[in-house]
């Protein structure tokens, strides 16, 4: 180990260098200093983290697990390791050039194969470890627990190695860090934007799930879901059923139970949420679909959420739209369109059984903006229009393009309405209207939020879709809500 006398005159002595001195001897005590199995693990651990090649397959892992929790905590992991890298590129190594320390006190084992040939400071390699590190946790605390030793591991790698002053290090981590926060100040967590305070709605406190009877649709996922509930509610009772039994299993499950649950996509919540309203009791969703949007946006994600929620009765009322026209009536829990949209979701339940969810949406969406056909033919007030698409939300969307994106209010008594005007080109007027804010007017679309909406002059066998089911409309059709009708369960936000 270095002592003052052995650094270079000009730097013990000058002001200001004390720092840079023990800066030298950190580096020198890790360099000279053996640790069981380092030697063997940290030189590789630094080289994964090259590119960031380790962060990118550690977001893979997690975003294969499904967890809508830990996929955000992936994206914004990733997102924060490229502000950091960007920043270190631009300004960083350009800012302060430094060079690399001496490596005649660190053990040839310990060497990196190749050496880096930019500047010292600061660490590329520790400022992509603690933004991924910082962007996991600040989505999800408990998974930002586990990458956390393995982030420090690689930062402390980068001195083990040779290749950094402890101060890079440093340094690199702080503006990780600090990546991480911007990346937040940009695209707020969930955890930062809390629902409102909706409505509260009795629902009875079901100790260990008794009470309870879930009816799951058939399949992989919700096979998994519903173990995991029933590992913390274990006196529910669940019954799995394929999607054609689905509508006699609810009305069964609905004569015994206390609350009514339901395991399954958007179309299979809406299906328990008819019932649950006609029998007057609580909802209690598990997700276990492809999108999920109404569980999501009510705050529901995981099974020790919902079970909660159940067994302390904390549940708030909701809005249900609903819409009804000659050819019948319909309630829905998310959207309700009527033009192009039925016609996509059409040709993605043909190709979803054959190859999955989010492709067969892929490619249903390219087919119908493809196809030459011609535009609906609708009167509003008594004019007559053409449209492309007419898409309602149940409850105002953050954002709404051709998809719903998320609601904040699930009880505002409003419909949250676009129209995409008929015209040439409506792959362009679609595009257009997907990209452009909700309540903006244009020539290619119009965006308003009424509590009741009425279109006259449907032909008959006009097809509209309501949370992924077809149904038919015809004559007048009149959508609306019925506020506050459905109580759900949903975790305290102060639990």
């Amino acid at each position: 180990m270095t002592s003052d006398a052995d650094l270079p005159l000009t730097l013990a002595r000058a002001p200001g260098n004390r720092l840079t001195a023990l800066d030298y001897r950190v580096f020198d005590v890790v360099a000279t200093r053996h640790w069981p199995g380092a030697d063997r693990l940290l030189p590789r651990l630094s080289h994964a983290a090259n590119h960031g090649r380790l962060w990118f397959a550690t977001a893979a892992a997690l975003a294969a697990t499904r967890r809508p929790r830990a996929r955000r905590a992936a994206a914004r992991g990733v997102a924060s390791l490229a502000v950091a890298s960007a920043t270190i590129n631009t300004f960083g190594k350009r800012s302060v050039r430094r060079a690399r320390p001496g490596l005649e006190t660190v053990p040839l084992v310990r060497r990196l194969k190749r050496q880096p040939v930019t500047t010292s400071f600061p660490s590329g390699h520790s400022a992509s470890a603690a933004a991924f590190a910082a962007g996991v946790a600040l989505e999800s605390p408990r998974l930002g627990a586990a990458v956390a030793p393995l982030a420090g591991a690689v930062a402390l790698s980068r001195v083990y190695t040779g290749v950094h002053f402890p101060s890079d290090v440093l340094a690199g981590a702080a503006l990780g860090a600090g990546a991480a926060l911007a990346v937040r100040g940009l695209v707020p967590t969930r955890s930062q934007l809390p629902p409102p305070g909706r409505p509260r709605a009795e629902a009875p406190a079901l100790r260990g799930g008794r009470g309870l009877v879930v009816v799951a649709n058939s399949g992989a996922k919700t096979s998994d879901r519903v173990s995991e509930l029933l590992a913390v509610l274990p006196h529910a009772e669940v019954v799995t059923c394929e999607p054609a039994e689905l509508p006699a299993e609810l009305e069964k499950a609905a004569a015994r139970a206390r609350a009514l649950g339901v395991c399954g996509g958007d179309g299979t919540v809406n299906a328990a949420a008819t019932v649950a309203v006609r029998h007057g009791l609580p909802l209690a969703v598990l997700p276990g679909g492809t999108l999920n949007h109404f569980a999501y946006d009510l705050g529901v994600e995981e099974a020790t959420e919902l079970a909660r929620a159940v067994e302390t009765g904390d549940a708030v009322a909701v809005d249900v739209g609903r819409f009804r026209s000659a050819a019948g009536e319909g309630y829905f829990l998310n959207t309700f369109s009527l033009g192009v949209y039925p016609e996509l979701v059409r040709e993605r339940e043909r190709w979803s059984h054959r190859i999955g969810g989010w492709p067969a949406g892929v490619l249903a969406a390219a087919h119908v903006l493809r196809a030459d056909r011609q535009p609906l033919r609708a009167e509003f007030g008594g004019t007559e229009r053409a449209l492309w698409l007419l898409f309602a939300g149940n409850c105002v969307y953050n954002r709404l393009g051709l998809a719903p994106a998320r609601r904040f209010d699930l009880a505002d008594g409003l419909l949250d309405v676009r129209v995409v005007h008929g015209g040439r080109r409506p792959g362009a007027r679609l595009l257009a209207a997907a990209l452009t804010s909700p309540i903006e007017r244009s020539p290619v679309q119009t965006a308003v939020r009424p509590r009741r909406l009425r279109v006259e002059g449907l032909t008959p066998g006009t097809k509209v879709a309501y949370d992924g089911e077809l149904a038919d409309a015809e004559g007048e059709l009149v959508v609306d809500k019925l506020p506050e009708a459905l109580a759900v369960y949903r975790p305290s936000l102060t639990a």
